[in-house]
């Protein structure tokens, strides 16, 4: 069942508790929220500066690279997670457009990585398919 499930829907539905919810939780400008930092002092005496968008990107491309393994099998279950994360990218594209708090850095390349993983998967699942059933040409390269 989890392989059916486009892990990208996570990042995305993170945001959307963020964005939509954010006036329940006290936070009515999400871009404010996106760009507050917590500091971490290194060894070196330098102190870096983590946002709560960079989690949310650093959790995308997590989820982004478990697509990517998933994509290389081939199985009709894999066609149906290719065709929600389509339906993901769609959802995502339109909240980009069309609602309040959507238009930032951070959802524009959440939105990008569901794009990535609909034609990387299924690009990927066509040239596993192939050489599964022995479609290209021998001698090849």
């Amino acid at each position: 069942m989890i392989r059916l499930f486009p892990l990208l829907v996570l990042p995305i539905a993170l945001y959307n508790i963020f964005a939509l919810g954010g006036n329940a939780a006290g936070h009515h400008d999400i871009q404010a929220m996106l760009t507050a930092t917590r500091s971490v002092t290194m060894f070196s005496g330098d102190e870096w500066k983590v946002s709560f968008g960079d989690f949310l990107l650093l959790f995308g491309i997590a989820m982004l690279f478990i697509e990517m393994v998933k994509a290389t099998r081939t199985s009709s279950k894999q066609l149906i997670n290719h065709g929600l994360s389509m339906l993901v990218f769609v959802v995502a594209l339109i909240e980009f457009i069309v609602l309040k708090g959507f238009a930032t850095s951070t959802f524009f390349f959440l939105m990008l990585f569901t794009l990535f993983d609909v034609v990387a998967g299924y690009t990927i699942s066509v040239i596993a398919a192939e050489h599964d059933l022995g479609l290209g040409r021998a001698g090849a390269g």
